[in-house]
């Protein structure tokens, strides 16, 4: 086991910590910033993030729209402080991007495409095909290739955060530090320990905490539950957004997701009968917010009993669909679905969280030394309620500030030779001799969470499940005590962690709002 000290050490490997990685080590050249990620490099929430990054670009865009319409979205418990920054601020960013090499699509006239989703009232949405976040994440890595001081470190699984309670003498103390994490090096199979003045978590979201996601299988909001057991501030876990659209095949993770810009391009919603049933649901029928239209299509489940609903794209110009969405056309075509003629079968499914960690405007968590950005915070932007678009721009915004802090106002930090940081104990652990019961409780955590805390819930629901996870809880720890670890435990033992923070914090919901959505709090 290895101890090292740094300067910066970044969790996750997404837009959120390549941005920090890339605008730090600029600033930064004799620092060393180290990105610890748990697959390969470039596997992240970004990765699959098909639409686009929402800004203000055309001409007879505004500000004030942009914020209006992320504030309708969020069922205005947005802070109406941090909406404006990180608004006024998207210009820049997209800016940013595209001097990193980033290629947003053109319009014929040679002025960038701007696409249009739910919510939004104006086209302003700027992406690349149906693969935006592939895109993004591609030209980071080439930025951070580039630059000496950075160390991308795949296939390395953070444990914990190392904090005052692992230091001798300060296990009681009221304001608590972060002083690095422990990390399970993959292939060595041994747990290393991380000292930096700066840490940054960035670890993505939660959506594997539900049977059907459209998030990677990485997405298992180990970030989150790292700060929690470090007593760091957690609110608005209760507000999971389900994407009305993810292609409908039973059993597939992660879910192929269906594009909210696909009805911005003119699709339409329809159930089995072949009605447009968002007409009756809301003014902006298919391009409602998505806690909306994920509520509507959820109820024609029910009250039909089918499996799934429409999305009809065969009234559209077909050669321009295909030329904005190649892969999701291609993905229909595998399938044996014809989009020219055929309707595309889909149900929601767990796509985004806009809770987290608490943070403040500069991305400073309730822990000295310690940052969030990325899906894992809750800045306060989202609300009840993502407006589609805005995460990757979030991320921007909250990495820019993350690593103006740190190369700015903490370049002359030093780690304080006093304290002794204990290396990782694992005296009397053992390898598990199966591992099926991992993924057992793995299976069983998001059926319950599938079953009981999906779009709509109850008290009733949320007690049962409760019950379920204290139960499950126990029998994780236990294996965890005892086990030699690896991700597979570690992953299990944070969603459970995730699960429980939703439930908790949804009993406390007494109204609902945006993307939480109670039968107790409907009104008589």
């Amino acid at each position: 086991m290895s101890i090292f000290k740094i300067d910066t050490l970044i969790l996750g490997s997404g837009v959120a910590g390549l941005t920090i990685a890339i605008k730090t080590a600029l600033a930064l050249p004799n620092k060393k910033v180290f990105v610890v990620t748990k697959a390969e490099k470039s596997e992240s929430n970004t990765k699959y993030a098909q639409g686009g990054i929402a800004s203000v670009w055309d001409k007879l865009d505004s500000f004030e729209d942009h914020i209006n319409d992320t504030m309708v979205a969020g069922d205005y418990l947005n802070d109406i402080e941090v909406v404006k920054m990180v608004i006024e601020e998207a210009p820049k960013c997209m800016k940013q991007l595209i001097n990193w090499g980033v290629d947003f699509d053109q319009a014929k006239n040679g002025d960038l495409d701007l696409g249009k989703e739910g919510g939004h009232s104006a086209n302003r949405v700027l992406h690349h095909k149906d693969i935006t976040g592939f895109e993004i994440e591609k030209n980071l890595l080439k930025q951070v290739n580039l630059l000496p001081n950075i160390t991308l470190l795949p296939y390395h699984f953070a444990i914990d955060l190392i904090t005052d309670h692992h230091v001798k003498g300060k296990e009681t103390i009221d304001s608590i530090s972060c002083y690095g994490a422990y990390v399970l090096n993959q292939k060595t199979k041994k747990i290393d320990t991380y000292i930096a003045t700066s840490i940054v978590l960035a670890t993505g979201g939660v959506g594997q905490v539900y049977a059907a996601t459209t998030n990677p299988n990485v997405a298992t909001g180990d970030g989150i539950a790292m700060a929690y057991r470090a007593k760091a501030k957690i609110e608005d876990m209760e507000f999971v957004q389900f994407h009305p659209t993810s292609l409908y095949q039973p059993g597939e993770s992660p879910a192929f997701l269906i594009s909210e810009a696909v009805r911005g391009f003119g699709a339409f919603l329809r159930n089995k009968k072949e009605e447009r049933f968002m007409l009756k649901i809301d003014d902006r029928a298919e391009l409602a917010p998505r806690d909306i239209v994920a509520r509507a299509i959820d109820s024609e489940l029910i009250k039909s009993g089918n499996q799934y609903v429409y999305l009809d794209c065969t009234h559209l110009k077909m050669d321009a669909f295909i030329n904005h969405f190649p892969n999701i056309f291609e993905k229909c075509k595998s399938l044996g679905i014809d989009i020219a003629t055929q309707y595309i079968p889909v149900v929601p499914a767990a796509h985004y969280l806009m809770g987290g960690i608490i943070v403040d405007k500069i991305g400073y968590t309730s822990l000295k030394n310690l940052f969030a950005c990325g899906e894992c915070a809750r800045t306060g932007l989202h609300g009840a309620n993502r407006l589609a678009s805005n995460s990757l721009l979030e991320a921007l915004v909250f990495g820019n500030k993350i690593a103006n802090e740190i190369s700015e106002n903490r370049k002359n930090l030093i780690l304080d030779k006093n304290i002794q940081i204990p290396e990782w104990d694992e005296e009397g652990t053992t390898v598990p001799k199966e591992k099926v019961l991992i993924s057992h409780n793995r299976k069983t955590i998001q059926n319950i969470m599938t079953d009981l805390v999906a779009i709509v819930r109850s008290n009733e629901r949320l007690e049962k499940a409760l019950d379920h996870l204290n139960y499950l809880y126990q029998d994780t720890e236990k294996a965890y005590d005892k086990s030699k670890l690896s991700p597979q435990i570690c992953e299990l033992r944070n969603l459970n962690a995730i699960a429980y923070l939703i439930v908790k914090q949804s009993m406390k919901r007494k109204e609902n709002k945006g993307a939480f959505y109670s039968l107790n709090n409907l009104k008589n």
